[in-house]
């Protein structure tokens, strides 16, 4: 929406909002032309909304007079031809840009009925053109931001559903878009709040599967991984007030130290953003420090990925900035206190332990491989070759593979020694 803005800033109108769309500018100028912007700013109920948007100061009136006259553009075009689903397209963008120019004291028309015009533009473009996917995306943005000002009320929730099958729509119309995925989690999250107890805990597992989607298609979605931690929290804060797990597999306190993943994760890509700054230090201590994460998997011996299924044993194993190691506790001992303040205790690794370094890591993947043992395969695949495990479950595994792929981008974006603050303190 942004660019179709700057677009019609740097050419004045000579350019299209959309490639392949031209029109010959000296037409504006004629009296002709005058003649029919009169008659479309007097006859049209978009066109008076849009005029009568000042904006809050000098940059959103010029910002707003550009929008305006955009808008005419497209009114005349969809008045040259109705099935024009492009004009109509642009001018939902336009309305759209023009509710975001309104003041928040301004006697300028609502948000919300500059929004709603927007949304019957769009629901008029996907109409007359299916297929057209950024016109789904951006009407379920327009319908989150119309539920947004109704608070948790019906009429919210009802256009909560609305934006989550827009979004949807438009998942299924352009599968690669994390962005589109990311606010469809968003959308959810919103709608698990409003929603009936008994309908929540489905609504919610559902955006963690969208957030999640989100980053396997773009690793360092900082904003993704963030929103993850937030519902992975709340999930945490509701199965512990419940008093009861909710799933047998995971209990409150590895979901809080699961959403901490996600939040230490999203600062180390973007250490500067004073909200994932904020939120670590709620959760930082729900980490199981000094390292990043700690559970149990399934592996062969060292050096044998190919054991028969009765050699594969399940042993600890830690994740941190450098990599994840195998534990085989031979004997342990207190230690004195480290320079950060913590006492801790040595574990003495055997040497033929599995030990994978971040820089040898090439791909993670899942995997179902019948050669290995039952549960849920990892393959970590390296410049040394592969190296397969197994977690107890596929929820689990979803835990260990979004870390340590998570891990290794933060070291491929030079940012490890971000991450190792978190952990080392």
């Amino acid at each position: 929406m942004r660019e179709l803005l700057s677009e019609l800033k740097d050419g004045e109108g000579n350019s299209a909002a959309r490639e392949g769309e031209t029109h010959d500018a000296s037409h504006h100028y004629s009296s002709e032309s005058t003649q029919q912007q009169h008659h479309i700013d007097h006859n049209d109920p978009a066109m008076d909304l849009i005029n009568s948007v000042t904006g809050v100061d000098e940059e959103g009136r010029s910002r707003q007079r550009i929008l305006a006259f955009a808008a005419r553009r497209y009114a005349s075009a969809i008045e040259r031809n109705s099935e024009d689903y492009d004009a109509l397209y642009n001018w939902a963008l336009v309305l759209q840009e023009s509710a975001d120019n309104v003041g928040p004291d301004s006697s300028s028309p609502s948000k919300d009925a500059l929004l709603e015009e927007a949304c019957k533009k769009y629901d008029e473009a996907t109409r007359l053109c299916p297929t057209l996917h950024d016109a789904f995306y951006n009407w379920a943005i327009a319908i989150s931001d119309r539920a947004k000002m109704r608070g948790r009320t019906k009429e919210a929730e009802e256009l909560w559903k609305q934006a989550t099958r827009n979004y949807e729509k438009a998942v299924q119309l352009n599968w690669n878009s994390p962005q589109a995925l990311n606010n469809w989690g968003l959308a959810l999250q919103e709608l698990s709040a409003i929603v009936p107890v008994r309908e929540k805990q489905t609504i919610v597992r559902t955006a963690i599967s969208k957030f999640r989607a989100a980053i396997q298609l773009q690793f360092d979605f900082h904003r993704a991984i963030y929103n993850l931690g937030t519902v992975l929290y709340g999930l945490a804060e509701d199965t512990l007030r419940a008093g009861a797990i909710v799933d047998k597999e995971v209990s409150p306190n590895e979901l809080y130290s699961q959403s901490a993943i996600y939040i230490a994760a999203a600062h180390a890509l973007k250490p500067n953003y004073s909200v994932y700054r904020s939120a670590l230090r709620l959760v930082r201590s729900m980490l199981p420090l000094p390292y990043l994460k700690v559970g149990y998997l399934a592996a062969p011996p060292a050096g044998n990925p190919v054991a028969p299924h009765g050699d594969w044993k399940r042993t600890q194993f830690v994740l941190n900035h450098e990599g994840l190691q195998q534990l085989n506790k031979v004997e342990q001992k207190q230690t004195p206190q480290t320079l950060s303040g913590r006492s801790g205790d040595a574990v003495h690794i055997d040497k033929a332990a599995i030990k994978v370094d971040v820089p040898d890591i090439v791909s993670v993947s899942a995997c179902a491989d019948l050669t290995l043992p039952a549960g849920a395969g990892l393959c970590i695949d390296t410049i040394h070759g592969p190296v397969f495990l197994v977690a107890d479950s596929w929820e689990s595994l979803d835990g260990w593979f979004d870390a340590i792929r998570l891990v290794y981008t933060i070291f491929a974006r030079g940012k490890s020694d971000v991450l190792a603050g978190i952990i080392t303190g």
